[in-house]
Parts: structure tokens; C-alpha cells; sequence
């Protein structure tokens, strides 16, 4: 079990303006309903936990926020203004940074290359111009430092980093490059425990640097661990969001787990489930 003792937890101040605001955010597929008036917002310096379990529609909702979809209803809002992302990348360049389970790294490329993957610093002029290899390896040495990842050296390949350490490769280089909101996707779900610590000690490094990070996950005890709200979804739909201290554990695992639903299927099968 993750102990959150360790972890900065401080009260949501409903005074601060969020981030980003998703109003009714509805998305069909055709006949299909993949999101059904989903609300939800991040504020600065706060985690902010989508639960709900596989089906529950968190991966459609992380492809509208970050501008993979477009919602076939409902506003987007950033820093207050209405906000249409026609592309990942319109996203991006607002600050929007989302961090997928494939990490979209190259396990045998180097640490800083793959820090540095598109955005490649440089030096010289015209024909003259190339990779600032120097730059980029002082630049990603202290941003892990940051973040307690120890590398060998820069040029140490993606690939024979942990699991964990790759996540913080990837959550470091967003932070580095200007995210104010940080989406990350069921980070923990393929880490042992101690993998799992470090990527929860890094989201509480990002989050105290003003950050809002949106935790996708399945695990409660991970989104507990490090969670400040928490927002339940069910086949397309909020269940419900609420802030740390106002909801027990058992409650949100009933939540994701449907619910009423869940005690109609116990008293049918006489016992529990």
C-alpha cells in the first residue's frame, strides 16, 4: 500500500480560477455515446483524480481535453476563455501536455535526444547550424536531478530505464517545456510498488511547482495517494467529484464499480461480489 503521508496535500481553494474548464462535454461516434456531459476542471498546483474503470469512457475524455476529438456538445474553457483545440498539438502550445502510456520515446536513443525529441536545440548559423548537444545534455541532467532520477550520463539510453524512470523522463521534459495542465494516462498501472512511489513522489514535484495535473487512473489507492479531487466516471457520465477527506475509500472503489448497480447484482447472486 502507497503511504500518502508523504505526499503535499493542500485544501482546493474554490477561489482560484481553474485552467481548464469542461462544460457538458458530450462526444458521439455516430450512434455512439462516448461521453455523455462530462464537467471537470484543474486548478493551479492540484491534482485532480478521472476514475473509472476500463469502458468508462477516461480515454475519450483525454483525447477531447487534449485535442485528439473535438466534443460534439460542450465548451472548453482556458484561463476563462472559450478554447477550441482543432489538433494535439493547438493543446500543446497552450500549455495542455498529455502523457500517454506508450511515453512516445525511442528506447535507443539517448535520455536528452528523447528529452529534446522535436524541439532539438541548436547552435550556429544557416548551413551551420546543429544540435547543441552540450545544452541539451546540461539541460536534461539537471531537470532529472530535479525530479531524483540519478542517470549515468546523458547519452544512456531510454531503454535500460525503469518503467517508472521513463515516466519521469516523460512528465520532466513537459514540465521543461511550459505545461501549465499535465495529463497523464493510467501512469501507474503497468509499475511494481517502489516504480509506482517515484512516479507518485514526481507528480508531487510538478504539483508544487504550480502545475494542475489530471490523474487518469483505475487505482484508487494510487489517485489517493497523491489526489486532491476526485471525479468518478461511469459510461460516459460524472458520478460525482469530490475533494480529499469528503469521500472514503470504499466509496469511490463503489463509485467506479457502478454503484447501485453493483448492489442489485450482489442481491441476485445472493452474497457478494
Amino acid at each position: 500500500m502507497t503511504d500518502d503521508s508523504k505526499f503535499h496535500h493542500g485544501a482546493v481553494d474554490d477561489k482560484v480560477a481553474p485552467i481548464v474548464q469542461m462544460q457538458d462535454i458530450q462526444k458521439h461516434f455516430g450512434n455512439i455515446i462516448a461521453l455523455a456531459g462530462v464537467s471537470f476542471d484543474i486548478r493551479p498546483g492540484e491534482c485532480h483524480c478521472l476514475l473509472g474503470d476500463n469502458g468508462a469512457g477516461k480515454s475519450t475524455f483525454i483525447k477531447t481535453m487534449s485535442g485528439v476529438h473535438q466534443p460534439t456538445h460542450g465548451k472548453i474553457l482556458f484561463e476563462g476563455k472559450p478554447m477550441s483545440f482543432a489538433t494535439p498539438r493547438d493543446s500543446m502550445e497552450a500549455g495542455i501536455a498529455t502523457v500517454f502510456q506508450d511515453l512516445a520515446m525511442i528506447p535507443l536513443m539517448s535520455v536528452a535526444r528523447n528529452f529534446f525529441m522535436g524541439r532539438e536545440p541548436t547552435k550556429g548559423r544557416g548551413l551551420f547550424k546543429r544540435f547543441d548537444v552540450e545544452m541539451a545534455n546540461d539541460i536534461t541532467m539537471t531537470e532529472m536531478r530535479k525530479m531524483g532520477i540519478n542517470l549515468r550520463g546523458p547519452d544512456q539510453a531510454v531503454g535500460t530505464l525503469s518503467g517508472g524512470e521513463r515516466q519521469t523522463v516523460a512528465i520532466a521534459r513537459a514540465v521543461y517545456f511550459g505545461a501549465k495542465v499535465l495529463i497523464l494516462d493510467e501512469p501507474t498501472s503497468a509499475l511494481g510498488v517502489r516504480q509506482t512511489s517515484n512516479v507518485l513522489a514526481t507528480i508531487d514535484k510538478v504539483r508544487k511547482q504550480g502545475v494542475g495535473v489530471v490523474f487518469i487512473s483505475h487505482n484508487v489507492r494510487h489517485a489517493l495517494a497523491v489526489g486532491d479531487r476526485f471525479t468518478v466516471l461511469n459510461r460516459g457520465k460524472t458520478l460525482g467529484t469530490a475533494k480529499r477527506g469528503e469521500i472514503t475509500p470504499e466509496e469511490l472503489q463503489d463509485l467506479m464499480a457502478g454503484g447501485q448497480e453493483l448492489a442489485q447484482l450482489e442481491g441476485s447472486l445472493g452474497g457478494t461480489v
